[in-house]
């Protein structure tokens, strides 16, 4: 029993961080420019992809942990540009129609997926740190063994969240996506371009989907699959509705609740492995019942 629990103190723990990371890009586009993005896993894919492409086939080599981190950097910047110039293309012609926006990242999403599959067939490439890295040795805490990997992504997780919060409440940027959220004309009115604001946060929600994608990926299953962007869009999802769309400090509370329910279920209940992919679902379910606009929603944040 206690075994069990300090399990999923330091399992739970590690994951939720992650999770954490994951969802913090999709509210964050939402919460500045109310973009649902179905798209956001498909990001999540693509980084994992444009690592395994910068990195193990060859363009810039992978072989030391700093060819690799550089590697994982430049990976989020490309991706970056990429989500960028698809928001300019495909997203801000209809934004104001959420219909036609959810409708057009769904498609984005699907399209993502069969160039993936046509570039690299259905096959299931490495997403690893170089082999000799000593993220790939294990620790044993209080009797869990735990891949250095896994704590490296939780505290480069937690350090990318921390530094998009002092973006937002400290630099002139930061200033003006919280100007935009709260009232989009009377920040227009002061000169922000919301059009260029809308391309930078999308861009920069890619690139926090990227480097959750090859964090994530790279401490679990260490492999990639054109069809891996479904499960991150949904815990992303139940997380934020969880926390509370466009809630950025309900997006950390979300995934550290969510990841620890799924670390009780896989610890807890027999076969817990094969059904927890449920329970993001299960938890989505549940909030839209009895609080639809999740722990901190976006209304309830900005009354405080």
């Amino acid at each position: 029993m206690l075994n069990d629990l300090i399990e999923i103190f330091l399992l739970g723990g590690l994951q939720s961080g992650m999770y954490s990371l994951l969802a913090l890009g999709f509210t964050l586009i939402y919460g500045i420019s109310g973009v649902v993005n179905l798209a956001h896993g498909s990001f999540y894919m693509l980084g994992a992809y444009m690592f395994v492409t910068l990195g193990a086939i060859g363009f810039l080599g992978a072989g030391t942990m700093l060819n690799a981190v550089f590697v994982l950097v430049l990976a989020a910047i490309v991706v970056g540009i990429i989500a960028s110039m698809i928001y300019r293309v495909t997203i801000h012609p209809v934004l104001g129609d959420e219909v036609a926006i959810m409708v057009a990242t769904v498609c984005i999403a699907l399209i993502m997926q069969q160039f993936v599959i046509i570039f690299y067939g259905v096959t299931f490439p490495r997403v690893a740190w170089p082999e000799d890295s000593i993220l790939m040795n294990t620790a044993n805490i209080l009797g869990v063994t735990i891949e250095y990997s896994y704590i490296a992504a939780f505290v480069v997780s937690l350090a990318l969240f921390g530094t998009l919060m002092l973006i937002i409440t400290k630099t002139k940027m930061g200033k003006a996506m919280r100007a935009v959220s709260q009232d989009v004309e009377a920040a227009m009115l002061m000169g922000i371009n919301t059009e260029r604001l809308y391309m930078l946060t999308m861009g920069l929600s890619a690139m926090l989907a990227t480097f959750a994608g090859i964090l994530i990926t790279s401490s679990t299953t260490k492999s990639a699959g054109a069809w891996m962007w479904l499960q991150p869009l949904a815990l992303s999802f139940a997380i934020v509705i969880l926390g509370g769309l466009g809630s950025i400090k309900g997006s950390l509370i979300g995934g550290f609740i969510l990841g620890y329910a799924e670390q009780t279920v896989k610890t807890t209940v027999p076969e817990g492995g094969a059904i927890v992919g449920v329970v993001p679902l299960i938890v989505m379910v549940l909030v839209l019942l009895l609080r639809p606009k999740g722990l901190f929603g976006k209304r309830v944040e900005l009354e405080e």
